[in-house]
């Protein structure tokens, strides 16, 4: 698909967001978070924090920096006495940039600052507002190409509301990437609400993956009876797939089943989830049986794999 131009009011949309926003976060005053140091100071901090030892070439790459306006910037932190230089073993042409202990507890204000500051942004809003404007954020990273670590992914227990939207994205996500009517919403609905009434905290997990605020994705693990587990209504979000959450997720889940006592782990999938069936045949699944069936309004290859313990 041939992509269009950006229309004149998308750009002024954009701008007058990047205008709100640098105000909002402070870029625009002399020093950040009143400390000693400037924006791009505290950012070339940051970077060589978060690395340990790190090359002026290296930070001129990812910070998109001028390598004479960066050398400029590490010539006063030299001389506050934040950063030191080193020889490069293996290449004698580099220096290798390392904070000081000076450095290291300016980089402890800042960070602490910041934490403080960006949570006082968000306390005022509403739990789903909040999520909803760091999934945003994450979004517009995602689509303007930044290439920065993402933010770590957590498992975690279930929270209240977690399952209802669990069930939720599940029903809507498999509608538009499957073309699944809302029977299928039912099922689940029916499975996620039976877990909540009646499941054996000592026999059952629900796994919930968080990033940034956000749940990506999850999985029931529920009691098959007769020493037999299964894992139930696998899922991660368009945007967190690629991270490895999948694996970790069902992972997670065996291990669980293992700690349980189950002898054997079940599940019941469908063959259009091909990344699905993926990740399970990758953790040693073995497909048992596959039947022909009308399911979720399509013609689907029901699947049936089994994992011994």
């Amino acid at each position: 698909m041939v992509a269009s131009e950006p229309t004149p009011t998308q750009i002024a949309e954009m701008r007058a967001f990047n205008r709100f926003y640098t105000r909002l976060v402070g870029a625009l005053e002399a020093h950040l978070l009143a400390s000693p140091f400037t924006l791009g100071e505290a950012r070339v901090i940051y970077e060589i924090a978060t690395r340990h030892q790190v090359s002026a070439a290296e930070l001129s790459r990812q910070l998109g920096l001028d390598a004479g306006y960066l050398s400029r910037l590490l010539y006063k932190l030299v001389e506050a006495g934040i950063i030191a230089l080193s020889p490069n073993p293996s290449d004698r042409r580099q220096n290798l940039i390392a904070l000081t202990a000076d450095g290291d507890a300016a980089f402890a204000q800042l960070d602490s600052a910041s934490i403080v500051a960006v949570g006082g942004l968000l306390a005022p809003l509403a739990a789903g507002d909040r999520a909803g404007l760091v999934a945003a954020m994450a979004n517009i990273r995602r689509l303007l190409g930044d290439d920065m670590p993402s933010a770590p992914v957590v498992l975690r227990p279930p929270r209240p509301g977690d399952i209802g939207h669990i069930v939720g994205r599940q029903a809507a996500i498999y509608a538009d990437e499957y073309g699944w009517d809302a029977s299928y919403e039912g099922l689940a609905a029916e499975i996620a609400g039976k877990f909540v009434q009646e499941h054996d905290p000592a026999r059952e997990a629900c796994i919930v993956a968080e990033r940034a605020g956000e749940v990506v994705g999850s999985v029931f693990l529920v009691d098959a009876g007769d020493g037999v587990a299964q894992l139930r209504l696998l899922y991660v979000e368009p945007s967190a797939r690629g991270l490895g959450i999948g694996r970790s997720l069902v992972a997670q889940c065996i291990a669980q089943a293992r700690a349980f006592g189950y002898r054997r782990i079940k599940l019941w999938t469908q063959s259009v989830l091909v990344p699905a069936r993926k990740i399970y045949a990758a953790a040693g699944f073995t497909l048992v049986r596959a039947d022909q069936t009308h399911s979720f309004g399509q013609d689907l290859t029901s699947e049936f794999w089994e994992l011994p313990l």
